[in-house]
């Protein structure tokens, strides 16, 4: 794995376990933020083990559906869940007429951390395998 997928996962622990912290002080709209942007490092991580960069947020959740939702290489659900936490993101970042609760965090908290865990351990895999055929 070289060192900028390293960096992208290790950012994605560590946004959220800010998350959790936010949640803790009852900062919901900030807590989503930090959620959606663990599952978004993964994403970019994922991408970037295939060679590919985008600059835009709907770039990469598109590209993410594209490379690793559509052709199997994870599960669909986990192109849902980003799209679906981006959505609460946006709310929580931009909306004044709804407020993100407690609830709405945990749940994607939890989403976030079978995230990061589908994207390691996929990113283990493919290292394996290259390590085997060489």
């Amino acid at each position: 794995m070289n060192t900028d997928i390293v960096w992208l996962l290790d950012k994605a622990e560590r946004s959220l376990s800010a998350a959790r912290l936010l949640l803790d002080q009852e900062h919901h709209d900030f807590a989503i933020s930090r959620a959606y942007y663990a599952m978004f490092y993964v994403a970019e991580g994922l991408l970037a083990s295939l060679g590919k960069a985008y600059s835009s947020h709907a770039a990469v959740i598109a590209a993410f559906g594209r490379e690793f939702a559509k052709t199997g290489k994870l599960d669909s659900k986990f192109h849902r869940w980003l799209i679906d936490a981006q959505d609460l993101r946006n709310v929580g970042d931009y909306g004044v007429d709804r407020e993100i609760t407690a609830e709405q965090v945990d749940e994607v908290i939890v989403q976030a951390r079978e995230f990061i865990t589908a994207g390691r351990d996929y990113l283990v895999d493919k290292r394996r395998t290259r390590n085997q055929r060489s």
